[in-house]
This record gives structure tokens, sequence and C-alpha cells, in this order.
């Protein structure tokens, strides 16, 4: 193996838009994150939307065409 062409390993703080803080290990420092376990959908039990950029707005919009058409 080659030395000295790996990333260092550190402590990382990791933050997410819910609010949750919780400390890791990464190859960066300081994470901020959209969803992590206290707010994921799968962990939580309850439905979250996650919108990134009106995906979910164009997927609904793209299936009322689709109706439409029918």
């Amino acid at each position: 193996m080659k030395t000295d062409i790996h990333p260092t390993y550190v402590e990382a703080h990791v933050r997410c838009t819910c609010g949750n803080e919780f400390t890791t290990r990464s190859t960066k420092s300081d994470l901020n994150v959209e969803v992590c376990s206290n707010c994921h959908p799968f962990y939580t039990g309850k439905q979250k939307l996650i919108d990134t950029g009106g995906r979910v707005e164009r997927f609904r919009r793209r299936q009322a065409r689709g109706r439409a058409g029918s």
C-alpha cells in the first residue's frame, strides 16, 4: 500500500436540520445533514416528504398529467 495517500480519520460533529446533534468519526470534522435516525421515516414510523429541489411537486404534476391522458 502507498503511504500518505489516505485522508485522516477524525472525530466529526454531525448536525441535522431537525436539531439533533451527535458525534461520530469521518474524514470531515463537521457534517450538516437533512435527515438523521431521529427524523427519518423508517425509524420514526411517520411519513415525511423530503423535497429536494421541487422533486415531489414535479412528481405530482407528472402523475396528474398521466391520469388526465388515460
